[in-house]
């Protein structure tokens, strides 16, 4: 029987092997299906980020009377709306910000290293600085690798969104129609598994429904909060560039753990540039912010919804980032709490079915008659 069972499981691992070096043989066949999935999969990444923060409304106006497609068509007219308004009151503010900082971006590392240089006139710094040549050299270094770090970033992101008018096209059609029939997708899904499955997988695809709702509306939320309040403290402080780096920091922050310390960086440097003083009070205001989104807002936007120890989230961007850039960045946590909801449920699965093999234990021999 054991022998059996080894040699099923080695036929197994052999036939999907085989499978895989096959299909890498015949790689050219799938690779207009990898041109589509390239194309659609921004406007359809983007489509179920707003799915997921447009649906509570939706439902909300489902349930006071107002008829689903209209609900859809009035929330579109309301983001057209605030899309004006951001056009009038904020855009102006941010494009001469933006405009400002790739102007003056050249002469960053120059006035870093002003600044470095009146630090070592310091009777106490100077100690602990080292010296100057060593400094400059080290500073000359780290700012043209940030450079080019930002620079590839920048054309990573440019890649992203030069097939903008596909996304506007795209992302509009089909959010309207998962918002439209979302109460139809669960059941298509469950026509997909065999019908003995078909209870846990239910339970399944709400569970992970549940998570990805929570997790996306809870960054949002709390994103939003955090720029505000680091857009209040920059202002409070004189922070130039202000509102630039308040939204930077508030999109930065949406990668979990990691996105908090990159946001610091160039916070900390446009501050540093200015004065060491103002460099410290940044630092003082993003650790306020972080600590009040960590320790009052957290709590309460997600409980205890978000269980993913912080080692795995850096593990799991490290490991999308090299994979897949940024997009990797974007979706590891989401397709981790994806996998880990299903691997857990198949694998109830599998230990029912196996608890359901085994055999019945033997009757009970009945009692002797009592004389």
């Amino acid at each position: 029987m054991l022998q059996s069972k080894y040699l099923r499981t080695c036929l197994g691992i052999i036939a999907t092997l085989l499978i895989i070096y096959l299909i890498s043989k015949v790689s050219f066949v799938f690779s207009p299906i990898i041109v589509i999935v390239n194309l659609l999969l921004v406007p359809m990444m983007l489509a179920g980020f707003m799915f997921y923060l447009l649906r509570p409304i939706v439902n909300y106006m489902e349930k006071h009377g107002w008829k689903r497609p209209i609900s859809i068509i009035t929330i579109y007219l309301v983001f057209a709306g605030l899309i004006v308004l951001f056009s009038i009151l904020v855009w102006p503010t941010l494009q001469e910000q933006v405009v400002n900082f790739a102007n003056n971006a050249p002469f960053f590392v120059e006035g870093l290293q002003k600044q470095l240089q009146a630090l070592q006139h310091n009777r106490f710094l100077s100690k602990i600085i080292p010296s100057e040549s060593e400094i400059t050299s080290r500073v000359t270094e780290y700012a043209n690798d940030l450079i080019a770090s930002i620079t590839n970033s920048i054309s990573n992101f440019i890649s992203v969104i030069s097939n903008v008018v596909v996304i506007l096209a795209t992302v509009p059609i089909v959010l309207y129609y998962m918002l439209k029939e979302s109460s139809k997708l669960t059941p298509f899904l469950l026509l997909l598994l065999p019908r003995r499955f078909r209870k846990e997988g239910k339970e399944a695809i709400n569970e992970i429904d549940s998570a990805l709702s929570g997790f996306i509306v809870g960054r949002v939320i709390l994103n939003l909060i955090l720029g505000v309040l680091m857009y209040i403290g920059f202002l409070i402080i004189g922070l130039k560039y202000s509102l630039l780096l308040a939204i930077l920091s508030a999109i930065l922050n949406l990668i979990p753990y990691v996105g908090a310390i990159i946001a610091t960086v160039p916070v900390v440097i446009v501050g540093f540039i200015d004065s060491p003083s103002v460099a410290i009070w940044s630092l003082v205001v993003i650790i306020v912010a972080q600590q009040i989104q960590d320790n009052l807002l957290s709590p309460i936007v997600y409980g205890k919804q978000l269980d993913i120890h912080p080692l795995t989230t850096v593990i799991l961007l490290l490991i999308g980032v090299d994979v897949f850039g940024i997009l990797g960045v974007i979706l590891a946590i989401p397709v981790y709490m994806i996998a880990k909801i299903a691997i857990v449920h198949i694998y109830g699965i599998f230990l029912a079915e196996k608890t359901d093999d085994t055999p019945p234990p033997p009757p009970t021999p009945p009692a002797p008659p009592i004389a």
